[in-house]
């Protein structure tokens, strides 16, 4: 079923787009079995999740797409291609001081609070520019990630999306992370360049476990 489903979300998705397979809570063999159907990208939202699924002699390209503390950057740093979601400059200065250590260069994404909703973590729109402004040798900001609001009002996350896309274009960014599983076509419509899905593929999420 997982490998069915992960066919038809590819279906839906322009080439430019990448499927971003969210992993959190699903156990290590609905991995597996996503790897057998193409699958190689995948995101975590837990630090101690993504370093238990981890195998260093694997193709897979892990994602930390939750929020992200700063005492936990040095576990990951050398682990993930990408960090969708930088929310502050403390955050920024950390990764640039860890990839420093290792000597590397870490790609990161910076999450914009667009929404403008409390739960949320990320940047509001009017401090990218002084972001921008810092200069790091060992991180690479590629783009910004983006979290829908939290509703079913089509018309308000169009909004949220639309702003999203202006803001991609507005500082010529490469990667747009924005869409799941319940909003990701409306995402492909405003240039979003990764979707990250897991209800979608995995089934519904059991947390009680």
């Amino acid at each position: 079923m997982i490998q069915e489903n992960i066919y038809k979300i590819k279906n839906t998705l322009p080439e430019n787009v990448r499927l971003i397979a969210v992993s959190k809570t699903y156990p290590r063999n609905c991995i597996d079995e996503a790897i057998q159907a193409g699958q190689l990208d995948f995101g975590e939202n837990k630090v101690q999740e993504l370093l238990e699924k981890y195998r260093p002699d694997e193709d897979i390209r892990w994602h930390m797409i939750g929020h992200l503390q700063t005492n936990k950057v040095k576990y990951i740093v050398d682990k993930v291609v990408l960090i969708h979601s930088v929310d502050s400059l403390h955050l920024l200065e950390t990764i640039e001081k860890e990839a420093q250590k290792k000597d590397i260069i870490v790609n990161v994404l910076l999450q914009v609070n667009l929404a403008h909703e409390e739960t949320k973590f990320g940047f509001d729109e009017d401090e990218l520019e002084d972001v921008l402004a810092h200069a790091y040798k060992h991180v690479m900001i590629k783009g910004l990630m983006v979290i829908g609001p939290n509703t079913d009002d089509e018309k308000r996350i169009e909004e949220v999306f639309c702003k999203a896309e202006q803001l991609k274009n507005k500082y010529h960014f490469q990667e747009l992370s924005m869409g799941m599983s319940h909003d990701y076509e409306i995402a492909l419509r405003h240039g979003t360049t990764m979707v990250r899905i897991g209800s979608d593929i995995f089934g519904k999420r059991d947390y009680s476990k």
